[in-house]
């Protein structure tokens, strides 16, 4: 056997592939979910504030959930809450095409982002004991293929619900879905329990309480302030290009799309790039990048332009919250799922309340401020930068 196919047996192992399939699986249903949305909002009635609400809801959901996950994975490992959880999200998901009701609907909504939620952390925790035990970067990848699924899910699940409507979608979708998580069912790796430290006879201030732990509150914070980014580019990058640079509703379309596949496309390369520069430095330039595009983006004279400054924000950001989730992850002294999660809830509160607060300040400064101020703000993940060296432990 020669030394390349070593490698790559080595480099392709049923773990890190397993938790890849998990990481897919959970962007491909939320991506699946995407365009059903119009279609829910149509059956149910709803307006546009009702939906907000609803997506509120799933929101919700996945905030509750993710420090319990956390808390339940320092108890018994990741694997069974990834397996599961999975799974649950999946039967939840069906049962979104059939909710009766707005009522009903909003408690299926809570219980699919609990779900989601929940897979997220656990399989996360899985992909850091999988870097653990094989002694390389994989987080960045596996966050890749979140993306891919998401790309796919959106791009076919809109195609499905146009040809044979939103019941058929839901069970074709979910049953790629099922196929996905029983193929990883038995070769996500086997962590176990570790409710005191992470082998490390160390003293760092994260013996004390959760709340007490400034590394973690910081953490908590950059990952805060990377995924206020993506957020603002979900919910205001199209308006930009639309309502301040006078673009057509084709090419605001690539406010986000451009951002995403820099996003996607980077992630695939990040692991080598950790690999060989080490964490901390590989955050420092993603930082800069990053902030570089959003500033290029906000400072644009044309929607071609901004286009491509959001192309190079999803190239920067792209690997900061993967490292950021490596680092919680490996923080000593800490159980297991417990760092993760909390960086989760502070990232996603991120995503999920930071575009509301852009709306009602954009009504006095215009997005342009907007995104520039985003891309300054970013340069202050540079002064805790130096905590991405805990992603680089064992």
């Amino acid at each position: 056997m020669t030394t390349q196919s070593i490698t790559t047996q080595r480099y392709f192992t049923p773990a890190r592939v397993a938790v890849s399939m998990l990481f897919f699986q959970n962007g491909y249903l939320v991506g699946n979910w995407a365009p059903k949305v119009p279609e829910f909002a149509y059956r149910l009635g709803l307006s546009d504030s009702g939906v907000g609400l609803m997506v509120l809801f799933f929101g919700l959901g996945s905030l509750i959930a993710m420090p319990l996950v956390g808390w339940q994975i320092s108890r018994i490992g990741s694997p069974s809450l990834a397996r599961w959880l999975a799974a649950i999200s999946v039967a939840v998901y069906l049962a979104i095409s059939v909710a009766p009701n707005v009522v009903v609907a909003a408690l299926i909504l809570l219980a699919f982002g609990a779900a989601v939620g929940g897979t997220d952390v656990a399989m996360n925790a899985n992909a850091v004991e999988v870097e653990r035990s094989e002694r390389r970067a994989i987080m960045s990848s596996c966050h890749g293929f979140w993306s891919l699924g998401g790309f796919v899910g959106a791009a076919t699940g809109g195609a499905l619900i146009g040809s044979v409507g939103g019941i058929i979608h839901a069970v074709v979708s979910a049953a790629v879905c099922a196929v996905l998580i029983v193929l990883a069912w038995q070769y996500l790796f086997v962590d176990r329990p570790q409710p005191a430290n992470n082998g490390e006879n160390t003293k760092p201030e994260s013996q004390a309480p959760v709340f007490r732990s400034p590394t973690l509150w910081l953490m908590g914070l950059m990952s805060l302030i990377a995924m206020n980014s993506e957020g603002a580019m979900i919910d205001w990058g199209a308006l930009y290009l639309r309502s301040e640079l006078g673009s057509g509703a084709t090419l605001s379309g690539f406010a986000y799309g451009a951002f995403s596949a820099g996003m996607a496309f980077m992630r695939f390369f990040g692991d080598g790039i950790r690999n060989r520069f080490g964490a901390v430095k590989t955050v420092r330039i993603s930082v800069l990048v990053g902030a570089a595009g959003l500033v290029f983006a906000g400072s644009a004279g044309s929607a071609e332009v901004a286009v491509a400054g959001f192309a190079l924000a999803g190239l920067g950001l792209a690997n900061i919250v993967p490292i950021l989730f490596s680092a919680a992850g490996n923080l000593p002294n800490l159980p297991k799922g417990v760092g993760i999660s909390f960086v989760s809830v502070f990232g996603y509160s991120g995503i999920l309340f930071a575009p509301a607060l852009i709306g009602f300040i954009s009504e006095h400064t215009g997005l342009a401020l907007i995104f520039t101020t985003l891309g300054v703000s970013g340069l202050v993940l540079l002064a805790g930068s130096n905590l991405a060296r805990h992603a680089d432990r064992g």
